[in-house]
């Protein structure tokens, strides 16, 4: 098979990433002259989108344009990786195209520079189930506490899975930060950013491409769920980092507080931006999440909606972190409405 993959050729394989009807993953591959891409150079294409909950069999294509390139970490001498978004045969977005509107609400003062930095928690399971590696098939290992940031076949189960994704996203150009073993057995954490405005969202939607594939590799399922393993676990989050260029100067600290009470006011409504029905299960005011029902901020409170950097405190200036996002956000749709509330009117 590897022979198979490294013969020679005089074309490209250019893979579509494109988001299904049920907010899900999915990818078909083209075929093209090999050469150096732009991305008007690349054409649009189509999927069957009876297929993907997107559309009727009578009128089934959904159109999917081309919006960021990446390098191919799986096949880096003849491929690309291209994120797309969806569109019907009459030019008009589809419903489930959440980027089309982020992107509106991003142009309308790209001027503030909203930057992003998307904590990605998730579980590495058993193919086929609801175990995390490292978890008896019945029962439970020893409780949380030697896991987090661990060292040892003991206490971080699956890293060779990290390391491996890790290494083919930064190959692929997304502006991953870093990576570590978090709380549960199997769960992990990466982070992407600094990214600004929509660069957010595509690169954290491509990022969650490469594990999957990933996963491929090593035979295991990947778990984007809020709160996969029930009972006395951490769940998983997407901590949502967030900062604007006014927030960044001096005094930006005024602006960050203002900030915090637009999201305040408005927390009805962003508490089901943040996550789905699910992400509920997560927020429970334990395991270092504040209860989805009430609002609350504090510097440097890991149990609150929102925390604030002592560092930040001090300098009076940067970022603050939304920690109520769920693992399985729709990043397009967290970090825009994140901006829209907080600096649009």
């Amino acid at each position: 098979m590897e022979k198979l993959l490294n013969l020679e050729h005089d074309f490209l394989q250019v893979t579509y990433v494109f988001i299904g009807g049920n907010n899900e993953l999915r990818s078909k591959t083209k075929t093209l002259p090999k050469k150096i891409y732009k991305l008007s150079d690349l054409p649009e294409w189509n999927y069957d989108g009876s297929s993907t909950n997107q559309a009727s069999g009578n009128y089934s294509e959904i159109i999917i344009k081309p919006q960021r390139i990446f390098k191919d970490p799986f096949n880096p001498r003849d491929g690309l990786l291209v994120l797309c978004d969806t569109y019907t045969p009459d030019n008009v977005y589809h419903k489930t195209n959440t980027r089309y509107n982020a992107n509106k609400i991003f142009n309308k003062k790209l001027s503030d520079k909203p930057w992003y930095g998307l904590e990605q928690e998730f579980f590495v399971m058993k193919k086929g189930t609801k175990t995390p590696l490292g978890f008896p098939d019945d029962g439970f290992p020893e409780s949380q506490g030697k896991y987090y940031c661990s060292v040892g076949s003991s206490n971080c189960i699956g890293r060779n899975i990290l390391d491996t994704f890790y290494k083919a996203a930064l190959f692929a150009g997304i502006k991953i930060s870093g990576t570590n073993v978090e709380v549960a057995p199997s769960q992990f954490e990466y982070q992407v950013g600094p990214c600004e405005g929509i660069e957010s969202g595509d690169h954290l939607w491509m990022s969650r491409y490469i594990l999957l594939r990933v996963s491929e590799i090593f035979d295991v399922d990947i778990n984007f769920e809020p709160k996969p393993v029930k009972g006395d676990w951490n769940g998983s989050g997407c901590h949502t980092n967030y900062s604007t260029k006014q927030m960044r100067e001096d005094n930006g600290i005024t602006y960050i507080l203002n900030a915090i009470k637009k999201l305040e006011d408005n927390h009805e409504y962003m508490i089901n931006i943040y996550g789905n029905e699910n992400n509920k299960e997560r927020l429970t005011g334990k395991h270092e999440t504040a209860n989805w029902k009430k609002f609350s901020w504090g510097y440097g409170h890991r149990g609150a909606t929102i925390r604030v950097g002592n560092d930040v405190k001090k300098d009076g200036k940067g970022y603050f972190e939304i920690r109520a996002v769920s693992s399985d956000c729709d990043p397009w749709v967290v970090t825009s409405e994140i901006f829209k509330v907080t600096n649009l009117n």
